[in-house]
């Protein structure tokens, strides 16, 4: 998939030190509306944004191209030549065919995204479009289009007559073709989970084959934006160093890596196609720009763009039969059990009964482009750490295997803690420095994700070291769910097992962080420090960081923010009496919380002059019809558990509320009602509402079918993604009637839908 312009350049290393010194073109600030200065102000900034959005000489994607700055090309290595002879020699898949071959070494491979025939948009992020840079008429434009759907040669066709400047004018034929040329390319890294690091299912048995399979990183742009205050920053010796970067960033740039999912085979790919079909592509779009409304950090999603009438691709799917089936209460097998016994059996069962798919399905192709400040994960820092670890320590620094572990390590500082890990310690080379704050920096990160996902109900599904970035960023929307039924082991996909389960994320989230820290010990060793020393410190405080994330998530839950030791334990102990009732009576986590916030509205401790009716709070809680919480129906002692349990809540909200009021006399207290609101959505992306609009868009069809399937109609997706956008609004009477529900009874055991593969 690599042209001969990238097969040459990955012949030679690319290894600098140091960012490089590159200062924004005329052409640049042009593009954006600045002036000769990046120092303009907010308004300023306004004011050039809007006018990007009116019509403009500059082609489309002009000013993307002019803003490409491959940080990754440039301060990290490709393969040397003798190891990808020798890879290239063992090409084939390991016997599974295809382009896969090992790498041994190197941080990327140089790779073509193989364009998807008859692209057509079928929704694109505003908000994201203009955070990088694109007038708003661009994302209808034929480049726009060619370049994310992996034609990103065609996109720049015309380039050559249609974007020429004043930067451009005297230069040669061949400085103009490297000016145009699109550098394109793949990551490898390794597979460890739950901790444990694996290698046997890589077809060389080495961890040589894994990598980025389907997923093509098409550019890095920096953007330049208004540079903060002097008063925001840490100090003026921050902002002084800072301000030498002459490529403006961090302080007056930002920066993004874009990403194609299903955008073909890679050296990585594992004898798959490379593709990701429509189906899975709606649900990463709009789960992206869901997560990103929540309010928990995630990777972004710019565009989805499909293969109308082009290519398709056969994928294991699940039959309409295709249901579990759950022992009902009168089951003969349960008999022996008393009530309470029973339910917890089928509640249990709920979680455990999947299955696997039934079918082909022939499904449409179809390409998301993902955005991050970077995609470094913890398994990048994984595999060249376990290379460093094969090697003689006598001498470990002087090696190469030690150098690209180092590099990657300073990059994942540049790229996501730049002020707390880089600019402190790149000057005087202190990697053992860097490497400690890069620890502290990625604790804190992943615990604050994973207590956000605990807070909305979502389950990644899939949270390996691969697929947890250093930044703390939410990423590889594929078997990930929203909850409907709580249970602490909840997952939709199959393989998920117990150990990546709604309430274990934190376990696993403490597992993947415990990867990065064993990845950068040889770094501290090999500087002095005390790898075992340092380990056994961070992990202590991080098994209490972690837990407390989810300690915070559920305070805040319960509007019980601040109090003290004394609310918080109160707080721990109300979480451990509801939990029962929820997981026993199969509570809908979502309106459960949500219900909870209406009625702490209701009867707000900020509102003196309200009688308390803790069984019309029950009530209210409890709503009518399909807005009723739990699944089902309440037992007499349930019921009367429930009731005890809303008294003895309402009590501690209103105590929490009482000792903030005392504390803090001369400030506004914000009502715990309004704390609750924004942390309990009204609205998340259940499976059952993405399943009805990835269906309307593509019903898919059996392999060799000359029937058409009935699709095409992304009205589903659009809705969807306008409700994501304020997912702690009401909505309006449509949605509420719509989507503020129970999930339907068929979706809960529906094969695809309850669970996937």
């Amino acid at each position: 998939n690599s042209n001969s312009n990238n097969n040459k350049s990955s012949l030679v290393m690319k290894r600098t030190p140091s960012p490089p010194l590159l200062a924004f073109t005329s052409s640049v600030k042009r593009s954006f509306g600045l002036s000769s200065s990046l120092n303009m102000s907010s308004s300023t900034q306004s004011n050039n944004n809007s006018a990007n959005n009116k019509s403009s000489t500059a082609p489309p994607m002009h000013n993307f191209r002019n803003s490409l700055n491959h940080s990754w090309l440039n301060h990290l290595s490709p393969e040397d030549p003798t190891n990808l002879e020798k890879s290239l020699a063992r090409s084939g898949g390991g016997g599974r065919g295809g382009p896969g071959r090992p790498v041994f070494n190197g941080h990327y491979v140089s790779v073509r995204p193989t364009p998807l025939k008859n692209p057509k948009l079928v929704i694109h992020s505003p908000q994201m479009l203009e955070e990088l840079g694109f007038r708003t008429d661009e994302v209808e434009s034929e480049s726009f289009i060619k370049y994310f759907s992996g034609d990103v040669d065609g996109a720049f066709e015309n380039y050559m007559t249609d974007a020429m400047d004043e930067d451009d004018a005297g230069m040669s034929a061949e400085k103009l073709a490297e000016k145009k040329e699109i550098e394109t390319w793949a990551t490898p890294y390794a597979l460890s989970i739950m901790g444990r690091r694996y290698t046997n299912n890589c077809p060389y048995g080495t961890g040589d084959g894994y990598g980025d399979g389907r997923a093509i990183s098409v550019g890095e742009i920096l953007v330049p934006r208004s540079p903060p205050a002097e008063s925001d920053t840490k100090s003026g010796e921050e902002a002084e160093r800072n301000s030498k970067e002459g490529d403006g960033y961090p302080r007056s740039a930002s920066r993004y890596e874009l990403q194609l999912k299903g955008a073909g085979q890679t050296p990585f790919c594992r004898g798959a196609d490379g593709r990701a079909v429509l189906r899975s592509s709606v649900r990463e779009f709009l789960a992206s720009e869901a997560m990103h409304r929540l309010g928990i950090s995630t990777t972004r999603a710019l565009s989805l763009i499909v293969s109308e009438k082009g290519d398709t691709s056969n994928r294991p799917w699940y039959s309409d039969g295709n249901a579990s089936t759950l022992p009902s209460m009168d089951d003969p097998r349960l008999q022996k059990y008393d009530e309470k016994q029973r339910r917890e059996i089928i509640s249990q069962l709920a979680v455990q009964q999947k299955s696997d798919p039934d079918m082909l399905v022939e499904e449409k192709c179809a390409i998301t482009t993902r955005v991050a400040s970077s995609f470094v994960r913890i398994g990048h820092l994984d595999l060249f750490a376990r290379r460093v670890e094969m090697l003689d320590k006598s001498s470990i620094k002087e090696t190469s295997r030690y150098q690209e572990l180092e590099d990657i390590m300073w990059h994942a500082c540049y790229r996501e803690y730049y002020n707390e890990a880089y600019a402190p310690f790149h000057d005087a080379k202190d990697a053992k420095g860097a490497s400690l704050a890069l620890m502290e920096g990625a604790m804190t990160r992943i615990s604050d994700m994973v207590g956000g996902w605990v807070r909305v109900g979502f389950v990644q599904g899939n949270f390996n070291a691969d697929n947890c970035l250093v930044g703390g960023r939410t990423m590889d929307y594929g078997p990930f769910g929203f909850l409907d039924v709580y249970h602490p082991l909840s997952a939709k996909w199959t393989g998920s097992g117990d150990h990546f389960g709604f309430m274990n994320q934190p376990n696993a989230g403490y597992a993947n962080f415990m990867v990065l820290v064993e990845s950068l010990l040889p770094i501290i060793d090999a500087n002095g420090g005390d790898g075992k020393e340092v380990r056994e410190d961070i992990l202590n405080r991080a098994q209490s960081v972690f837990s407390n994330a989810v300690d915070v998530a559920m305070r805040s839950k319960m509007g019980l923010v601040g109090g003290g030791v004394e609310m918080e334990k109160e707080a721990e102990e109300l979480w451990g009496e509801i939990e029962p009732l929820l997981r026993i009576g199969r509570g809908d986590w979502t309106l459960f919380w949500r219900q909870l916030t209406y009625v702490a509205a209701k009867y707000s401790p900020a509102k003196k002059d309200e009688a308390l009716d803790y069984d019309a709070m029950m009530s209210m809680l409890l709503g009518e019809g399909n807005i009723n919480p739990f699944y089902d129906a309440l037992t007499d002692e349930n019921r009367a558990s429930l009731r005890a349990w809303i008294e003895k809540w309402h009590n501690a909200l209103t105590k929490c509320y009482n000792d903030a009021s005392k504390q803090k006399t001369t400030e506004v207290i914000t009502p715990p009602e309004e704390t609750m609101r924004l942390a309990n959505p009204k609205y998340t992306l259940r499976e059952w509402m993405l399943v009805e609009a990835y269906t309307k868009a593509d019903s898919g069809k059996s392999p060799g079918n000359p029937f058409p399937s009935a699709s095409g109609d992304y009205s589903g997706v659009h809705e969807l993604f306008a409700l994501c956008n304020d997912p702690y609004g009401e909505g309006s009477s449509e949605n509420h009637s719509k989507y503020y529900r129970r999930a339907p009874d068929e979706s809960l055991r529906a094969g695809g839908t309850a669970f996937m593969s």
